[in-house]
């Protein structure tokens, strides 16, 4: 099978294979959210994965809504999390952005959501670990994307690099190995380093471990962001 090399900082991969995520700069971006009783014990408590995106602030991760739609329940999210250990910070997960389609009826077309993490140590987490750009408007496998998460079995993250191709015109697939309960969330980044896709929508990301899903990011995915950095 054919090889292709990721965004900078991720190794080519065979496409459709999976593999460990080595820790680096890029790849510290992609962490996971645990609820906030476990920020002082992190090993095992993970249950979704998120992804640090750029913003004015600074602050903002982006993943899927069936992760953070629970409002009554606090958040922290760890950028490169690994075997319990949080080499970036913990981060309170602050205020979160959801479509009216999810709020309303959880439509699967709106699995997609913001949310601001609050600043440690007068840092944004954007100015720790960086951000890749959420892009919208991308045609659906017009390059290979290179999926990162992290499945609640593992203390630690993998990654699937392999074309996407259209479920349906609000949601896309792509076939990736293991990614399993937990990786809901995981950011699909193209070969310019931008978010064009996060694992979710269908089936809240799909009903068996070998393929996964998104929704496309569209005009609903943009008006979020932009509702998103909006606020002071």
């Amino acid at each position: 099978m054919p090889g292709i090399g990721g965004p900078a900082g991720l190794p080519a991969q065979v496409l459709g294979t999976t593999a460990n995520v080595v820790a680096n700069p890029q790849t510290a971006r992609v962490g996971a959210l645990f609820g906030a009783d476990r920020a002082d014990d992190l090993s095992g408590g993970h249950f979704c994965t998120a992804s640090v995106v750029d913003s004015p602030h600074g602050d903002l991760i982006v993943t899927a809504a069936h992760c953070v739609s629970d409002t009554g329940t606090d958040l922290v999210f760890v950028p490169g999390y690994r075997d319990g250990k949080a080499p970036y910070g913990v981060w309170k997960v602050g205020q979160r952005y959801l479509p009216d389609g999810w709020a309303e009826d959880q439509d699967e077309d709106s699995d997609l959501a913001f949310a601001t993490v609050d600043d440690v140590d007068d840092r944004a987490i954007e100015d720790v670990v960086g951000g890749n750009r959420f892009t919208v408007g991308t045609a659906t496998g017009a390059t290979a994307v290179t999926v990162i998460g992290y499945p609640s079995s593992r203390e630690a993250p993998i990654s699937c690099t392999n074309k996407p191709t259209s479920h349906s015109s609000t949601q896309q697939r792509i076939d990736c190995p293991a990614f399993t309960s937990g990786t809901s969330g995981s950011p699909w980044i193209n070969g310019d380093g931008q978010v064009v896709g996060v694992l979710g929508g269908h089936d809240e990301g799909g009903l068996t471990d070998d393929v996964s899903y998104s929704v496309t990011l569209g005009s609903q995915a943009a008006a979020l962001y932009k509702d998103a950095i909006s606020d002071p």
